[in-house]
Order: C-alpha cells, then sequence, then structure tokens
C-alpha cells in the first residue's frame, strides 16, 4: 500500500501538510458551481493548501425518494470537467455502480467508494480497475480495524492508491460519533496510508426522527481542530454560500463566508503537529 500519493504537484500523505478535499455536496447549475469551486481554489492557494474539489454528481442514499439528487452522471461528468479544466484544480466525486466507476475515472483524480457501499466487492473490483486514487469512506457501522479488510480487498485487485476517510460511527441513536483514537488505530493496521477526516458528514444527526439529517454546524471547528490535530492527510470538508438553501445536508455545511478564517486556523495546527517528533509510549 502507498503510503504517499502523488497528485498533480503535491503529496498526499500522512506525514505532508494537510490537503483540503473540499467543496460542495450536490453540483447545482453550473454558475453556482464554478463561482464555489474558484473561491475555494482562491483562498487555497492564498493559504497554500493543496486542493482537490469535491462534488457528487448523484446523491443516491437518501432517506426520502423526494430527496434532492443531483444532474445524473451524464450531465454531472460534463459539470465536473467544465470545474476542472476552467478553474484548474483535480477533481472527486462518490461513484455507486462499476459502470459509474468506470465513467467517472476518465474525468474525474480521485473516485470514491460511499460508506454505505464499502463492502461492496463488485465495486471495489471495478474501481480499483480504473487505476485512479481512490477514497475510501468509513461506514458508520464499521469499526477502524475492519476498514483493513476494505483495504485489502483494493490490493488484492491490483490497485495500492488507496485513502482511508473517517466521517464517524453511528451507535443507533441517529447521532454520529467520532473516535480521535480510531485515526491512529486505521493508521496502525494499514501500514500508515493516508488518512484523512470528513468533519461535515461527522456533525450529521436526527436527534427529531426526522427524515432529513439535521445538523451541528456550529461545531464544526472545534471538531475539525480535534482532528487535525490526529497527523491527517487532509480534512474532507463542504461548505455552501447559502446553506439553509442548499439541496443536500444544508445543516452540517460549513459558511463560505467563513471558509478563510477555519482553514487559516487548521493550517496552524497542521503546522505545529507535523513538526513535532513521535513520542513512542508502550
Amino acid at each position: 500500500m502507498n503510503k504517499e500519493i502523488k497528485l498533480k504537484d503535491f503529496t498526499i500523505s500522512n506525514k505532508s501538510p494537510f490537503v483540503l478535499f473540499g467543496g460542495i455536496n450536490v453540483l447545482e447549475d453550473s454558475k453556482f458551481n464554478l463561482e464555489v469551486a474558484q473561491e475555494y481554489k482562491n483562498i487555497c492557494d492564498h493559504l497554500k493548501i493543496p486542493l482537490v474539489f469535491k462534488a457528487s454528481y448523484d446523491k443516491a442514499n437518501r432517506s426520502s425518494i423526494k430527496s434532492a439528487r443531483g444532474p445524473g452522471i451524464e450531465k454531472g461528468i460534463e459539470k465536473l470537467s467544465e470545474i476542472k479544466n476552467m478553474c484548474n484544480i483535480p477533481i472527486l466525486t462518490d461513484v455507486h455502480t462499476p459502470d459509474e466507476a468506470k465513467i467517472a475515472s476518465v474525468i474525474c483524480d480521485i473516485i470514491q467508494l460511499p460508506a454505505f457501499l464499502s463492502r461492496q466487492t463488485d465495486l471495489i473490483k471495478a474501481m480499483a480497475n480504473t487505476g485512479s486514487i481512490i477514497n475510501i469512506k468509513k461506514a458508520q457501522f464499521l469499526s477502524p480495524t475492519q476498514m483493513k479488510n476494505i483495504v485489502n480487498k483494493f490490493c488484492e485487485c491490483g490497485n495500492e492508491k488507496i485513502i482511508l476517510c473517517e466521517r464517524g460511527t453511528n451507535f443507533g441513536y441517529d447521532n454520529l460519533i467520532v473516535d480521535m483514537l480510531g485515526f491512529g488505530v486505521m493508521k496502525k493496521h494499514c501500514n500508515d496510508i493516508p488518512v484523512i477526516f470528513d468533519v461535515t458528514h461527522s456533525l450529521q444527526c436526527r436527534a427529531d426522527g426526522s427524515v432529513a439529517s439535521s445538523g451541528r454546524r456550529s461545531q464544526v471547528l472545534d471538531l475539525a481542530k480535534s482532528g487535525i490535530a490526529q497527523k491527517l492527510s487532509g480534512l474532507f470538508l463542504e461548505s455552501h454560500p447559502d446553506p439553509l438553501n442548499a439541496l443536500c445536508d444544508g445543516p452540517s455545511a460549513l459558511p463560505l463566508k467563513h471558509l478563510k478564517n477555519f482553514l487559516f486556523q487548521l493550517k496552524q495546527i497542521d503546522d505545529i503537529v507535523k513538526k513535532q517528533k513521535e513520542i513512542v509510549i508502550n
């Protein structure tokens, strides 16, 4: 397994400066997509933070059939290609079927295995066969140690360009919990391959039993600081200029107006922890 992954002009690893996997939950109209992507790029260029822009063309794992899903793969890939070419940034998107993996990998620099599909062998085989960098979302029902089994599947299919992404664990009470010790467990059991933290999806909750997810956006900085202090390779983040009117997961999204100060504080923490020497405690 690769402990370092090269992408464009930067390195993704647990020892390198953190990479931002940032964007929007689901693609909207082209004008909106490009404006948000360019704002991400401007801020990340200013702060010298490597950026991979993330957006979904289809939110297939929704609680309600009435939930917004996005433009679909055909139009979605066109929109992702537009963002990649006009803003000159790498692209990440999630795929749901073997056929989608083949199509998305032509445009996208990283393809993502969704949390709820993380044990689907046929999808894993198809994604591995693309040769793309793979971002594996850790399912809410899996322990950190079990992620080794999914990693091994990809390796046995010939693809070792793997990133693991923590997004919280659900204990059956509509509330996600992030175990900060779990980051170290995943690194240990998976030979220190890159690990990132999806902070915004980890803020989801459904305390009132509603169909649509609620969220705890006011705590996004607290949670992100805790995660980035674990010497991670990256942070996964969704930000929106108007979270209240976002098509999906607005209650967990960071308001775009706060993105610059948010990333500035995280970069300060990342710079400090990456310079510290490891203390081996037995």
